[in-house]
């Protein structure tokens, strides 16, 4: 099968990746940053800070599938994506900077009830950019090997504004303190400029297929109903959450874990700055391992190398060797390079499964589905811990915590990720499109379209069973 006419040029990679930078800086912020900051600079009580992010994280669950069906059904000259990012880029910076803004409201309910709206409002205009975004992806190429060449981009990008966004923002705010505030405030809005700016750079590097903008669009409910009978979907999306509820645990935990149960709050920068620097450094690997071997399998052994080195981390001690922190924060970050690559270039083969299966596409409402589950997980995990350390009794900025808080930390560094992980090792395994299966639904997809080009409508929707290696997927 010819697959030279869906490669894509560097020049067209390296405009989508740079998108995610502003995705990936401000979502890791937040998840590293504003629990400490309700917490520690805010002085906000932890059961309602915990309210805030809950009450904030829940509205994805309504948005994000109503804007997946949004994008799929948009139509403009600019396409069914890219207007989103045209015309979303102004207020999705600026609604991060306000996340960091204390506004003069006594401390209470009432200072919760604005953090939790200005998450509503990130969140809202955040999923009308990103869902758009993450959906062109199985639009810019059909092809295997070129998706995962194409999400080891946006993923560079990606770990690469993490690395920035561990690091400066704790220099521009140098400590979580109530007198650093205004510091924080100017992290916000620092951030939300640049990254706000490099999704121009996506709306003027890609194009969409005309011919998927040309297809009739299903209903909500024939979208969910494709969603549902996908198998390598559902497993798809078991892998991806397992995968980042784990990462947006220990985004927020990591700083809990280095400042009260190693000391190391002045380090924190240096040590998380070295698990993602490693973590940019060892995409290659995993897209080479990635094209010689299925990416299930390549998963498999990342998320279990990520899962012992977690559990390694949490047995450390106050006074540990800081070359023995930093050497597992390298290990760390080589798993989380497998994190963030293989579970997005597994979601888009499905694609092309259910194109098979129902003759429409779907990738909006898929990719929406993605996101709502991994919001619906947020909003419960997050929380979660905040009341997990309030139970054990956190008190903020103290110069020494209960030994039941610590005990707390360490278990949602160590114990729980490697739970995470081990259900997401099992929904590979279960994974039914490898290599070999994901080309013949390609195959089969070719040919019902080039008997459409030539008159053979009726023949190419006849059959609708998925054949050869995928039949009992």
């Amino acid at each position: 099968m010819d697959t030279s006419s869906e490669k894509l040029s560097r020049r067209t990679k390296l405009l989508y990746g740079l998108g995610d930078w502003g995705f990936s800086t401000t979502g890791t912020i937040i998840a590293a940053f504003l629990a400490m900051f309700l917490s520690d600079v805010v002085h906000l009580d932890m059961r309602l800070a915990a309210a805030a992010v809950f009450v904030g994280r829940s509205w994805d669950w309504i948005n994000d599938p109503l804007i997946g069906h949004i994008s799929d059904r948009t139509r403009s000259r600019w396409g069914r994506r890219r207007p989103f990012l045209l015309f979303g880029f102004i207020p999705f910076g600026l609604a991060f900077a306000l996340l960091w803004w204390i506004p003069p409201i006594p401390r209470g309910p009432a200072l919760a009830c604005y953090y939790a709206v200005a998450l509503v409002l990130f969140d809202t205009i955040a999923t009308f950019t990103y869902m758009p975004y993450f959906a062109l992806t199985p639009e810019l190429t059909l092809d295997y090997d070129e998706r995962t060449s194409l999400t080891g981009y946006r993923m560079f990008f990606s770990i690469i504004s993490g690395l920035v966004a561990f690091v400066v923002p704790d220099l521009i705010i140098g400590g979580f303190r109530p007198e650093n505030a205004p510091r924080a405030l100017a992290m916000g809005l620092i951030f939300g400029v640049t990254s706000a700016l490099p999704l121009l750079g996506v709306f003027a590097g890609t194009r969409e297929r005309p011919e998927f903008q040309a297809q009739a669009q299903p209903s909500v409910r024939e979208s969910l109903r494709a969603a549902l009978g996908n198998p390598p979907f559902l497993f798809a999306v078991g892998i991806y959450l397992a995968t980042w509820m784990v990462i947006d645990l220990l985004l927020p935990m990591l700083r809990y874990y280095l400042k009260y149960c190693l000391g190391l709050e002045s380090q924190t920068y240096l040590i998380l700055g070295i698990a993602f620097g490693v973590a940019a450094l060892a995409l290659p690997l995993w897209n080479w391992v990635s094209h010689h071997w299925n990416k299930r399998y390549a998963y498999m052994g990342g998320m279990a190398m990520l899962g012992v080195v977690m559990a390694a981390m949490a047995l450390l001690r106050p006074g540990a060797p800081l070359f023995a922190v930093l050497g597992l924060a390298a290990l760390a970050g080589v798993g989380v390079s497998a994190a963030h690559v293989l579970p997005w270039a597994i979601i888009p083969d499905a694609v092309e499964y259910d194109e098979l299966k129902t003759g429409s596409r779907h990738e909006g409402a898929f990719y929406s589905l993605v996101m709502l589950m991994h919001k619906v997980a947020v909003s419960l995990v997050v929380p979660a811990a905040l009341l997990i350390l309030g139970w054990a009794g956190y008190v903020p900025n103290a110069a020494e915590q209960a030994p039941r808080v610590l005990t707390a930390i360490r278990a949602l560094v160590g114990a729980a990720p490697a739970l995470l992980l081990a259900a997401g090792i099992a929904f590979a395994g279960l994974y039914p499109l490898d290599r070999e299966a994901h080309l013949a639904v390609r195959r089969e997809l070719a040919r019902r379209r080039a008997l459409a080009a030539a008159g053979g409508a009726e023949a190419a929707a006849a059959d609708t069973a998925v054949a050869g290696p995928v039949a009992g997927a």
